[in-house]
């Protein structure tokens, strides 16, 4: 605790509640503000076109003022992927560990960000001292190593997020939690707990990385053919396991993704990555191997790997076709929204002939703990409140309940949506309003220009096409100079709709007809009657509604 009273304590989520992913959080220490994350979500299905998906930064840019430190957990996308956003609106120290640190720069090489941040690299024994608070870390156990909880002490107790974690008990070297340390935590008291909510529907302890070791080993030894390893640049320890397996079985890997290439480096130049030389091979080295003694890790836009497996049963990846003797390990969950994509995906490997194996066949566990994990943690903790996080609305819904097996009161658990602030005033916690929070989409360099409009006209255009009409006028003489031509695009096939054309152009000549011969006529009203009587005729005509586009020139 610290001897300075601290009036109000704010927790605000903008990212990372009632989804998976885009993890950014708020937590005020009367008049300092300190940011939790800044991480990304990769679209959904229905974004179509969108690259990326990060959180509305308009509530810490009004406060920008205000903001003391950002603060890393690890170096997962969903945590440093909208980074440099955020550095571009806020100018603030970011704190981190080595390893997290190192990624978060290699993001802002993409995306530049003022040269004047500072960096500092903190670690469990760090202690970063400002007026209202101090902050300390612990390690925790996740996929990527150097994860860190983070505490802020208050005169209220401590404040706790975890990040992301499960309990490992093979877990080793930089993957080792600080049990000690937290149990320490509950010991002192724990203000609010802010706990990871991913896998709080799965009942039991998420599996070992020790199991997943020996299914690897399996089929390193089984397959006949290459082995295609699919998973997030990220996830350090997979990275890892596949090298020792192929190191074991005397095959050679090669790196295929720019992403994963980028990450590979770092990890290989900090220390993180422990690989034998001649293991490494270039991707163009691939066919001067037998097929037996090639492994290829991909992954794709970002990071993510379905985008990768896509490309590649597409036939539109550059380096890499499926053969018939490849087995394909998916060693990923697929984002919200993306599941169909993913069993599309798989279908169309198996049909090149491929083996797919998925996490049920136990070569990929969830870096996240599962419900007997997060009870140990919340007992650990003892929280007197807490704010149940990272996760979709049923999996907060879900940590909930266990917190109340633990002991917690209803009243003392709060179940926040992005936006909402949680408030400890006048001794009482409470919801307190809510400040500005949602998605902004991403679409090549522009940050925030595609709305729900554009996507909606986008997904117009994929489900019936685009109708465009063009009429040239003489306005002098008051008549159609040239068309109406018609250009039909995803709509119907040209050849065989000639008659549905014909009588579309004869309703929209008629149309400007009547305008034109009026005294005075306006282009707007000219072309909002062409796309109501052409959306009504087509749609009467084929139960289709094409984005109609009339385009009226003059001279």
């Amino acid at each position: 605790m610290t001897k300075t009273k601290n009036e109000v304590i704010r927790i605000i989520p903008l990212g990372g509640v009632g989804e998976i992913g885009k993890a950014m959080y708020v937590v005020e220490v009367d008049d300092e503000l300190f940011i939790v994350d800044s991480g990304l979500m990769f679209p959904e299905r229905e974004m179509l076109g969108i690259d990326i998906v990060i959180p509305d930064l308009t509530y810490v840019e009004e406060n920008k003022e205000r903001v003391k430190g950002i603060f890393l957990t690890h170096g997962h996308e969903d945590a440093i992927g909208s980074l440099a956003y955020l550095l571009q609106k806020v100018q603030a120290p970011v704190y981190g560990s080595k390893l997290t640190l190192a990624l978060a720069k290699e993001h802002l090489k993409d995306i530049p960000a003022p040269k004047s941040v500072r960096f500092f690299e903190v670690s469990n024994k760090s202690r970063m001292n400002f007026n209202r608070t101090h902050v300390t870390f612990f390690n925790t156990t996740h996929s990527i190593p150097d994860s860190l909880g983070i505490v802020f002490h208050t005169s209220e107790g401590a404040i706790v997020h975890t990040g992301e974690f499960k309990f490992d008990q093979s877990a080793k070297g930089k993957y080792r939690p600080d049990i000690g340390k937290m149990a320490g935590l509950g010991e002192a008291g724990v203000f609010i707990l802010m706990s990871d909510s991913s896998e709080a529907e799965r009942p039991g302890y998420t599996t070992s990385e020790s199991v997943i070791e020996t299914h690897l080993s399996k089929t390193f030894h089984e397959a006949d053919g290459r082995i295609l390893v699919a998973l997030y640049a990220s996830n350090f320890i997979r990275i890892q396991q596949v090298f020792d397996k192929a190191f074991e079985t005397g095959k050679k890997v090669a790196v295929v993704g720019k992403s994963l290439e980028s990450y590979f480096e770092v990890g290989v130049n900090l220390g993180y990555l422990q690989i034998e030389e001649d293991v490494v091979i270039p991707v163009e080295e691939i066919d001067k191997h037998s097929d037996d003694e090639v492994v290829i890790i991909v992954t794709g836009n970002k990071g993510e790997p379905l985008d990768a497996l896509e490309r590649i049963v597409r036939k539109h990846h550059q380096d890499i076709q499926i053969k018939e003797s490849d087995t394909v390990l998916i060693t990923f969950t697929p984002s919200p929204g993306m599941e169909v994509s993913m069993y599309e995906t798989m279908n169309e490997l198996a049909k090149n002939g491929a083996k797919v194996l998925t996490s049920s066949r136990k070569v990929h566990v969830s870096g996240h703990g599962s419900q007997e994990d997060l009870k140990l943690m919340l007992n650990l903790m003892q929280p007197k409140f807490f704010v149940p996080i990272q996760g979709e609305y049923r999996m907060l819904m879900a940590h909930s309940k266990l917190a109340q097996e633990t002991g917690l009161k209803k009243t003392s658990i709060f179940i926040a949506d992005k936006g909402d602030v949680v408030e400890y005033r006048n001794d009482k916690m409470r919801m307190s309003g809510r400040v500005q929070a949602g998605n902004v989409l991403i679409d090549g360099i522009g940050v925030g220009d595609v709305g729900n409009i554009v996507l909606r006209d986008r997904k117009l255009l994929s489900q019936d096409g685009i109708f465009t009409v063009v009429v040239t006028l003489n306005r002098k003489q008051k008549r159609i100079a040239a068309g109406p031509e018609i250009v039909s695009r995803g709509f119907v096939y040209v050849r065989e709709s000639e008659e549905l054309l014909d009588e579309a152009k004869d309703l929209v000549s008629k149309i400007v007809e009547k305008h034109v011969s009026k005294k005075s006529f306006e282009w707007a009203s000219i072309k909002q009657e062409i796309r109501d009587t052409l959306s009504s005729y087509l749609f009467q005509q084929t139960k289709r509604r094409p984005m109609i586009i009339p385009v009226i020139m003059e001279y």
